[in-house]
């Protein structure tokens, strides 16, 4: 497919990945298309196909050395504008893991899987918090990785550290294949009263049917971003390698497109462009 958009298109969410050099604690064999290797190459073509100038390019793996090693894959690959890395947001040594990222230019944010966390309030714990004021202090954001069951804690943390810039990642994996829109939506709601929380319109086809999606399933919970978060504060993301387990690159870009197609130009650059460069601060 071509832009249709007249403006240039960031990916806020994408990943790469080798089988076996780090620890993905959420790969499985069921996941059969996403147990092989992911890489540049694979995906360049289609981000010029689609019209997509520049990614961000986010950890899968809590380890310091995949970070070191997705901002050396930075150094190399023409598109990749910004890393999202991992530190030890628990350790009495944060500080310093922080300090060696932050002189390189591509590091621009940071996440934990919290979803693989055994306890649901692990992001307010006291290390963590501690954790999370030292990225505001660096001016470093943090991505959360949380569902809907999540959400309170992560409001808390917006409260808790009002200069810390937070993105919400795949709208809080809301549970589209089921049709439950409630207690998701009065969640979203309050997280986004903290102005300095955005979130990404990413990995939905995953929490749809992965077989028998439509956009038409999508609209509700795009819908309800768009009245909690505003255009200023979403941002378009692929997914991509994930997006594969129900869809091309291509038909997650254009099923976005469709669904934010009654938005004025303006909001549609700001989604798809604007507002993961200012939030990343990408240059």
């Amino acid at each position: 497919m071509e832009n249709d958009l007249n403006t240039s298109i960031v990916d806020s969410h994408q990943h790469f990945w080798q089988v076996g050099r780090f620890d993905y604690p959420w790969m499985s064999p069921e996941l059969g298309v996403l147990n092989q290797d992911y890489l540049a190459a694979a995906l360049d073509p289609t981000l010029k196909r689609c019209g997509v100038d520049k990614t961000v390019l986010v950890q899968a793996s809590n380890s310091v050395e995949e970070t070191r090693w997705l901002l050396s894959l930075s150094d190399q690959c023409r598109f990749i504008a910004g890393v999202v890395g991992w530190v030890d947001l628990m350790s009495d040594d944060v500080g310093h893991q922080l300090d060696e990222f932050v002189t390189r230019p591509n590091f621009k944010g940071v996440r934990h899987l919290v979803e693989s966390e055994p306890a649901d309030d692990w992001l307010i714990q006291p290390k963590v918090v501690r954790g999370l004021r030292a990225l505001a202090t660096k001016g470093i954001s943090h991505d959360l990785l949380v569902h809907t069951r999540h959400l309170k804690y992560a409001r808390s943390v917006a409260e808790q550290c009002p200069e810390l810039r937070l993105v919400i990642n795949h709208m809080a994996k809301p549970p589209i294949a089921r049709g439950e829109i409630s207690e998701w939506a009065s969640e979203l709601k309050k997280i986004a009263d903290c102005p300095n929380v955005s979130c990404k319109l990413s990995g939905l086809v995953t929490e749809a049917d992965w077989k028998n999606w439509k956009s038409r399933d999508l609209r509700p919970f795009v819908d309800k971003a768009l009245e909690y978060f505003g255009s200023k504060r979403l941002m378009f993301g692929s997914d991509w390698p994930v997006c594969l387990l129900a869809a091309t690159y291509d038909q997650v870009l254009e099923s976005m497109q469709s669904l934010l197609a009654d938005l004025n130009d303006e909001e549609r650059s700001r989604i798809f462009e604007r507002n993961a460069t200012d939030f990343y601060r990408l240059g």
